[in-house]
């Protein structure tokens, strides 16, 4: 994907983090930024998926649909 450039400000300690990281590992602070972005992003979804599945949990017609499904599973793998 095309970069795109953005302004921001962060507090001062951050950024000397950043800074002092991206010379040690020489790496450009902006790749550092994406990274972090990505894995912040990632724990983000997982939080979204771990909130559905205990919504679901609490949902007896969900828990029905489950039950279910993983019999009609457990025949395919016999079957097997």
């Amino acid at each position: 994907m095309k970069p795109t450039n953005f302004t921001s400000s962060l507090p001062s300690d951050i950024l000397q983090t950043l800074d002092s990281y991206a010379k040690k590992f020489k790496v450009p602070k902006n790749r550092i930024m994406e990274q972090a972005l990505r894995a912040y992003f990632d724990r983000l979804k997982q939080a979204e998926y771990s909130r559905s599945f205990k919504k679901a949990a609490g949902d007896s017609g969900m828990n029905t649909m489950a039950e279910e499904g993983l019999g009609d599973y457990l025949k395919i793998l016999d079957e097997l």
